[in-house]
């Protein structure tokens, strides 16, 4: 156990630990998120106080945050919170770890219907921890949103997150692969999705953080169909919605977008991300005159 360490030693020595499998500036960033929830101050407060001594139960609550670390088990999943779109959300290994690009699609979302004045249906598929339908109820108050998982444990953390966050949501377990089900769906105005698009061989090259610890489900696709739910998100839509968006492998684009162009699509639209790679689509059935 560590003996008597100040606010500075303890960040100095969680950092040097973390280099071990960190870049130092990811190891800094991991660091400054540890001692911010045990001490609950924000890096400003704790530098004004960095001679301060922590006291013992934070000590062992920061060894049993860095023994997990070293694991490589993510900071978002050892502190079970991560923020998205403005608000903080549970986190556990059940469910993915929402990513900055989701919430360029939920921006994307929101710029195509927030003119509208009807009570639009939205289908969030495959939501996880229910970030995208939770940030798009919060932000177009007047949506009716649905949104489903073929995972009871996801939903979980969904509906959790929904009753944390204040965001009437009618969440549905389904398997979105098996097209029979669809007829239980009611139609919708839009449908959005951050389907699964890892091609499996993608495991051994990925990092730790990811491979071993984030849901396998809710990532991983077949070597020989690796645009499987893209195929399926296109007829879902064809059948039961209008408008589509959909985060995208950046590996894929003109492959997923081929997809939604034979299946009638008037319009389908690419863009790229922040850092310029191609990662969302959307697609609508018609063109307004």
């Amino acid at each position: 156990m560590f003996v008597c360490m100040t606010r500075h030693e303890a960040n100095q020595h969680l950092i040097r630990q973390l280099k071990k499998i960190y870049d130092p500036g990811e190891a800094m960033h991991i660091a400054d998120l540890i001692m911010e929830k045990i001490t609950g101050k924000s890096r400003v407060d704790r530098l004004a106080g960095l001679n301060e001594k922590i006291s013992g139960s934070d000590q062992e609550l920061l060894e049993k945050y860095t023994s997990e670390l070293l694991t490589s088990k993510p900071v978002q999943y050892v502190l079970n919170e991560t923020w998205f779109a403005g608000m903080k959300l549970y986190v556990d290994e059940n469910v993915l770890i929402p990513r900055p690009e989701t919430e360029e699609l939920v921006e994307w979302v929101i710029e195509e219907v927030k003119s509208e004045t009807k009570n639009l249906s939205l289908l969030d598929v495959g939501t996880g921890s229910g970030c995208i339908a939770i940030a798009l109820k919060k932000k177009l108050p007047h949506l009716n949103v649905y949104a489903i998982d073929i995972s009871e444990k996801a939903l979980a953390v969904a509906k959790k997150n929904a009753l944390q966050n204040n965001a009437d949501i009618t969440f549905i377990q389904m398997n979105i692969l098996d097209d029979n089900k669809w007829k239980e769906l009611r139609e919708f105005d839009v449908i959005v999705s951050n389907p699964p698009y890892v091609p499996e061989e993608d495991k051994n090259t990925m990092h730790d953080n990811v491979a071993r610890f984030e849901p396998h489900l809710a990532l991983f696709v077949p070597d020989n169909d690796p645009l499987i739910f893209y195929k399926t998100l296109a007829g879902l839509a064809k059948n039961k919605g209008e408008k589509i968006f959909v985060e995208i492998s950046d590996r894929f684009p003109d492959e997923t977008r081929d997809i939604f162009l034979k299946q009638g699509f008037s319009e389908t639209i690419i863009r790229k991300d922040i850092n310029n790679n191609p990662r969302m689509i959307y697609s609508r059935l018609t063109i307004d005159d």
